[in-house]
């Protein structure tokens, strides 16, 4: 994360901020083996996997479908199955989750590249209200950062602390 923390702006530090979220995310998948990204350590559908294919259809929601009003964007859950996103299939693979997440957050910065922070999302939340692109910024980190230390604990329950963290 490179921004001067006297001298930035708000944008340039909010968007810095969601930018090294975003690649903590893909380096505590990096290197995982595909057995130990799907294994689910409690009882829930919670894994490494099943965490990345989450924050994929987070910034689906937020970026695609809430502020820019996208239609017929696919969601990986349903009002029956909230928590389906975190089943993974067959055929999904850490390389195709991690190519899919990389995609969404390209998406992701188109949409908020033609906004301003005070703008408002074209859908209402769930709560009826529409909110500004800093919101979602805000909410994004967090959001990546609450999974972030998932991901900590995972790749520490599965591999050994630190070994997966090429960051370091």
């Amino acid at each position: 994360m490179t921004f001067d923390i006297e001298k930035s702006g708000e944008r340039e530090m909010l968007e810095a901020h969601l930018e090294d979220t975003r690649e903590t995310v893909v380096a505590k998948c990096a290197g995982i083996s595909e057995s130990d990204a799907r294994r689910k350590l409690g009882p829930s559908n919670t894994s490494v996997a099943g965490i990345l294919k989450h924050l994929t259809n987070v910034e689906r929601w937020w970026f695609r479908r809430q502020l820019a009003g996208e239609d017929g964007v696919p969601m990986d859950w349903n009002d029956t199955e909230p928590d389906l996103e975190f089943v993974i299939s067959d055929d999904e693979t850490m390389e195709s989750l991690l190519a899919l997440y990389a995609e969404e957050c390209d998406r992701s910065r188109q949409i908020a590249a033609g906004l301003q922070l005070d703008d408002l999302a074209v859908r209402a939340n769930p709560h009826g209200k529409h909110p500004s692109l800093r919101w979602v910024y805000l909410h994004m980190i967090d959001e990546n950062a609450r999974h972030n230390g998932h991901l900590d604990i995972y790749r520490e329950l599965l591999d050994g602390y630190g070994e997966w963290d090429t960051r370091a």
